[in-house]
């Protein structure tokens, strides 16, 4: 330039100064221009706005400093969304997502939290989640505590008695030693419930799988022996039939173990493969994170439990099977009725274990646990019970054989 100021391009344009004037309408009805301030974009950063407040003059009839935008600010827990069709400086604000904030305002995206932390109600600060879990405080865990010990020990009471009248035909009758275990099994079946309580570790969650697969097993394994035992015995009187040699409580026991060493495998096979160990579930839309075993591989709980019900469904087509065999000795009957209702408890227990979340998943196996256990109790001893102990009358082996004239003599009883 002549006068040797610097000139310099920007994007092919020359930075321009311009002036921000105030148009003042006078009482004489003209216009007047006031220069209030100016804007130069070459200017050092911080001086290049300039105006000055006190020259400017509003028409009275402003009751409000006008704004440049259509929208006002976003404050921090919203986040800004443009309309369409619209300027750039109109926008709507929108409350950010449960799990993310917007600590800024006019921000355009929301931030999301981490994992074991939620956002406030207001969605502008993440904060930690709380741990939930079954238990022995809450309602629903002490509910669930109280019936597991209750018919753990009405389970024993059972055993007792039987214990207390082990030499009558009634107890005597479809192998004792099978009723022992099978009420052994039960009693533990319903302690293992209170492993499923409290706050898990790695202990309480490998011992979870553990008891409640071969425990469980153990007691289907002894209802399936129960119920080879009674079509072995009535099959064992007619002539020249060679199944008496199987009349023996060797039998009974090798069959329970055999039955049991199947899922035992299938419990430490996966406990090599995969490992149960304690997990925080984050996946849950809400401010709290449930604490719970997670089984390893999903694929050893269903076999396990798919197991269990194959065992049970062989029991329940022999028992059915034997349902039309003397009643007087037979538990055939009442050993159908109980797997009938094993076997609606767990397959039930699949779509309602799957439809829950967090500690009712958890609520959700126990009360199966206890359900499919009571179901057996009660279907298999109480009938037994009723007997001893109300009707003693019945408790001899003049009554059990009844006019069943071609059953004389042949006791079920395995010494």
């Amino acid at each position: 330039m002549t006068n040797g100021e610097n000139l310099s391009f920007e994007n092919g344009e020359t930075p321009g100064k311009y002036d921000i004037v105030n148009l003042i309408l006078t009482p004489n009805k003209t216009f007047q221009y006031v220069q209030v301030g100016s804007y130069m974009k070459s200017a050092p950063y911080g001086r290049q706005f300039t105006i000055n407040e006190s020259l400017i003059k509003w028409n009275a009839r402003f009751k409000q400093v006008p704004h440049s935008v259509c929208s006002n600010s976003c404050i921090p827990g919203y986040r800004k969304v443009l309309r369409e069709l619209q300027q750039k400086c109109c926008y709507d604000c929108v409350l950010c997502s449960e799990g993310e904030i917007s600590n800024d305002t006019d921000m355009m995206n929301c931030i999301r939290c981490l994992d074991h932390e939620w956002s406030n109600e207001k969605r502008n600060v993440c904060i930690s989640r709380t741990v939930d879990f079954l238990s022995y405080g809450d309602p629903l865990g002490i509910s669930l505590c109280v019936c597991a010990i209750q018919l753990s020990l009405l389970t024993l009471v059972v055993l007792a008695t039987f214990l207390k009248h082990k030499d009558t035909p009634i107890v005597k009758a479809n192998n004792r030693e099978l009723s022992y275990i099978l009420l052994i099994s039960l009693t533990l079946s319903f302690l293992c419930a209170l492993l499923f309580i409290g706050q898990p570790n790695i202990i309480t969650c490998i011992f979870q799988q553990a008891a409640f697969g071969i425990v469980f097993t153990i007691a289907i394994s002894s209802v399936l022996a129960k119920t080879v035992t009674v079509l072995i015995a009535f099959n064992s009187i007619k002539p020249g039939s060679k199944s008496r040699r199987w009349m023996s409580s060797q039998v009974s026991m090798y069959l329970v173990c055999l039955c049991s060493f199947g899922e035992i495998i299938i419990c430490f096979g996966g406990f090599f493969y995969s490992p149960p160990f304690p997990h925080f579930d984050t996946s849950e839309r809400s401010l709290k994170m449930t604490l719970y075993c997670n089984q390893g591989s999903a694929n050893t709980f269903y076999v396990a439990v798919g197991y269990m019900i194959f065992l049970a469904v062989i029991s329940f087509i022999i028992a059915f099977l034997a349902r039309k065999l003397p009643d007087n000795f037979n538990e055939a009957s009442h050993i159908t009725f109980s797997m009938l209702v094993f076997c609606s408890v767990w397959i039930s227990f699949f779509p309602a274990y799957l439809s829950t979340k967090g500690k009712y998943m958890t609520a959700v196996e126990i009360f199966a646990m206890l359900a499919s256990s009571t179901g057996l109790l009660t279907c298999i001893f109480f009938p037994k019970c009723y007997i001893i102990i109300i009707r003693p009358d019945l408790n001899t082996k003049q009554s059990l054989i009844g006019k069943k004239e071609k059953f004389a003599g042949c006791a079920i009883e395995v010494k």
